[in-house]
């Protein structure tokens, strides 16, 4: 149910988006990929962070090895 909710206010939030640049006229376009990139940027830089941070959880959980001597 949570997630249907989360659906449906998003794409509420989309179609006051759309009717806010068909608003703004020509510069809507302007205003969209903005909204958008800033979005997008926002995003990729905590997929970003979480993907270091998984790498740091599973490198601490991890048995220390010892180091190799010889030649591979």
């Amino acid at each position: 149910m949570r997630t249907l909710l989360t659906f449906v206010g998003l794409m509420g939030l989309s179609a006051v988006l759309i009717v806010l640049g068909v608003i703004l006229g020509d510069y809507a376009s302007w205003y969209f990929a903005w909204i958008v990139g800033t979005a997008m940027i926002v995003l990729v830089s905590a997929a970003g962070l979480a993907w270091l941070d998984a790498q740091d959880a599973e490198r601490r959980a991890a048995p220390a090895r010892p180091p190799r001597s010889g030649h591979a």
